[in-house]
């Protein structure tokens, strides 16, 4: 490796796209930022909310990651890939799922009607909660999962010529590993949830339920106090920032010993209760995360006869938008991801997490300032797009690469070195290698929510120009709410394929 340069400058990029927009916000208030008892209550309610989500994310998460990395079964691949769909699907058409399931007239409310008893509330504090245990259960439980994988079988091997119970193998080995992802993971989803937008915006129920986020959208669009804005962004960024490097300083899942790469084989996972709890978590989060998928399966066929030809055409030329800027911002990703995880700076990897702790809004906002005065923003929406996409899905890259090469360099760096495999050479002959379930992980993942972004596009397009995401927004706001079921049906299509063209590749080396 160059001695860790491409390290520093992805870190030096990463930094200025997150500090440029925010100090560029903060240059054009006129006033000092005025903090009102909403705005500490807005404090409070995202810690809070952020907290129980990551709390139940990461707790239902261990029995579910578990159950896949013990059980070898037929469609397992399938049940992956529809477990990550709730953290890669477009939050607008998630969050109609769950309202068709537990809404006021959702399926839930109407069998718990018909049947005599008090229906449920899905708006409010547990309502976000919900919300985002959908979202962030998938992610936590591949979290997990991939420390599970990171156990070489010849552990397990030598836990059964022991003679070691169940309940020893978990605490000799699993918990041991558990020890290494769980506060990395639970602090990713808490920085995750710190940033909630859409989903308090729905599901809030009122100013109880405000966030931060939705602080700072109301103070840009409905007061334009750039001030305060400008302060509630920099208390966001520092909340997050702190989750993102307790993150990094407390994730140690530098491997657990050297393996031959063999299949495992769980001797411990044979008695009928394992089988059976292992059959009841997967069906359980299968059911949680397919119900609210299948009502929007449902509802998007329906819509796909409402869309008239004039319409069609505008959602063809959307998905093509929201493809290019997917396709870029994988490619952007996955290089200042590679740089920041062979970084030999180890802060280089605390920088490549601080993309959750700022509003994607203050950076477009930001972003707007500094383009304005010289170009047409929306002559900029594609790199602008790409970039803030880029940064905002580098801390999930950077959480899932980085512990596959630091790994990739314990087991194999001294090897390595006396061969004098530096730069280029050690990138492919390497790191590629050895990394490449979490690289192809990574690329599905940024791929996904590129896709299904809305966020600072709304900030540069014109109206002749639209992601999908943003067409969908624009049917919706024109009530022609069967064309945009419809339309959401083929965004959810368009961002599990790319999700499973790119994360298939790694099958072979992380099974998961």
């Amino acid at each position: 490796m160059p001695k860790g340069w491409a390290g520093i400058a992805a870190a030096v990029f990463v930094a200025a796209l997150i500090l440029a927009p925010l100090a560029a916000v903060a240059w054009r208030a006129e006033t000092g930022a005025r903090i009102a008892a909403s705005d500490l209550a807005a404090l409070r309610f995202t810690v809070a909310q952020a907290a129980l989500s990551a709390l139940f994310s990461v707790a239902l998460a261990i029995p579910v990651a578990r159950a896949l990395a013990r059980r070898r079964f037929r469609g397992r691949g399938a049940l992956i890939t529809i477990l990550g769909a709730p953290f890669i699907l477009p939050v607008i058409v998630a969050i109609l799922g769950l309202l068709a399931i537990f809404g006021r007239s959702g399926v839930l409310n109407s069998a718990l009607g018909a049947l005599g008893l008090p229906t449920v509330q899905i708006y409010g504090l547990h309502g976000v909660v919900l919300a985002h245990v959908f979202f962030n259960l998938p992610l936590a439980t591949r979290i997990l999962l991939q420390g599970w994988q990171s156990v070489p079988a010849e552990h397990f091997r030598l836990a059964a010529s022991l003679g070691f119970r169940p309940r020893d193998v978990f605490w000799r080995i699993e918990a041991a590993m558990l020890r290494a992802y769980l506060s990395g993971a639970a602090l990713i989803v808490f920085a995750i949830c710190l940033s909630s937008f859409a989903v308090a915006l729905t599901l809030g129920g009122g100013p109880r339920a405000t966030t931060l986020e939705l602080a700072i959208y109301q103070a840009f669009t409905l007061d334009f106090d750039l001030a305060r804005a400008a302060a509630l962004g920099l208390a966001q960024l520092c909340l997050v920032g702190l989750a993102a490097l307790l993150a990094a300083r407390l994730s140690r899942a530098d491997g657990f010993g050297r393996g031959m790469d063999a299949v495992v084989t769980r001797f411990d996972a044979d008695g009928a209760a394992q089988r059976w709890g292992d059959a009841l978590a997967l069906a359980v989060a299968a059911l949680f995360v397919a119900g609210p998928l299948a009502m929007v399966v449902l509802r998007g066929l329906a819509g796909m006869g409402e869309i008239t030809a004039p319409v069609w055409r505008l959602i063809a030329e959307a998905s093509l938008h929201s493809l290019i800027i997917a396709l870029l911002a994988t490619v952007l990703t996955l290089a200042l991801a590679l740089g920041l995880s062979t970084a030999r700076w180890r802060g280089a990897r605390s920088i490549g997490l601080l993309g959750v702790a700022i509003s994607p809004l203050v950076v477009g906002t930001g972003l707007f300032i500094l383009i304005n005065p010289l170009i047409a923003p929306a002559r900029l929406a594609l790199p602008v797009t790409v970039a803030v996409n880029a940064l905002m899905a580098l801390p999930f890259a950077v959480r899932v690469i980085a512990p596959a090469v630091r790994k990739a360099e314990a087991d194999f760096g001294p090897l390595a070195d006396h061969l004098d495999l530096t730069g280029a050479a050690r990138l492919r002959l390497l790191i590629v290698p050895r990394a490449r379930g979490a690289l192809a992980f990574g690329a599905g993942l940024t791929a996904a929510l590129a896709m299904g972004d809305l966020g600072v596009v709304v900030l540069f397009a014109d109206p002749q120009w639209a992601t999908l995401p943003l067409q969908i927004y624009r049917l919706m706001g024109a009530y022609q709410m069967q064309a945009a079921a419809g339309a959401g049906l083929i965004l959810l299509t368009l961002s599990l394929s790319l999700f499973w063209i790119f994360d298939q590749r790694g099958r072979r080396d992380v099974d998961a």
